[in-house]
């Protein structure tokens, strides 16, 4: 009895541990969705996402479009989209969505709330800019990379594609965090996340083992 009372209590340390400095964690296709934080596992076969964080920006039985958040160019706002209104105004670097249609624009932005009918809500104050307009209002009004985050190109599959290579151990699922959308450390988000996943594993095999 006391033995079983020791295990719970660690078991129970553990989710606490988890809820409070953790993100949750899945490797279930059925917790795919929308605002959906994708993590690529160290032993990823496919070169092209290799550790790589992805945000769901979609998610439907057509098919899952993804952004690539740790793959900041060297590439200038102000020189990729020097067309756009306000785009000169920008010191900060565009960012490599995916390797679909790496000529196509869209954006994160960060607000409080529903403000715009062209903008598409993905989860918590991340909404998805496609529109010409609203990323020159941004641009505009001098957004910087803590609300504004510009990408070129995206990652696509079918939903069941996705499924699939989620079942094979190549994703992690993350529940929907905007300080990871807008992380000011992007290239080393995939191993701060990386090794987060690892800790809250490793602490629930020692947990079960006791």
């Amino acid at each position: 009895m006391r033995e079983r009372l020791r295990r719970a209590l660690s078991i129970a340390a553990v989710a606490v541990l988890c809820a409070g400095g953790l993100l949750a964690q899945s490797r279930k296709p059925e917790d795919l969705a929308p605002g959906k934080i994708l993590v690529t596992s160290r032993q990823s076969a496919d070169p092209l996402f290799a550790q790589s964080v992805i945000l769901l920006v979609r998610y439907e039985d057509s098919g899952a479009l993804g952004l690539m958040l740790n793959t900041p160019t060297e590439i200038h706002i102000s020189e990729a989209l020097a067309p756009l209104k306000g785009a000169k105004k920008s010191p900060d670097y565009v960012y490599l969505g995916g390797p679909v249609e790496p000529e196509g624009v869209l954006a994160l932005l960060r607000v409080p709330g529903q403000t715009d009918a062209n903008l598409t809500h993905v989860a918590r104050r991340t909404y998805l800019a496609s529109n010409r307009k609203v990323l020159e209002d941004a641009l505009s009004e001098g957004k910087r990379s803590g609300e504004l985050r510009v990408y070129l190109g995206y990652c696509g599959w079918t939903a069941e594609q996705l499924r699939e290579e989620v079942r094979r151990g190549a994703w992690y699922i993350f529940d929907p965090s905007d300080d990871i959308v807008f992380d000011p450390k992007p290239g080393s988000l995939w191993n701060r996340m990386i090794e987060r996943t690892e800790l809250q594993m490793a602490s629930l095999r020692s947990a079960a083992r006791r």
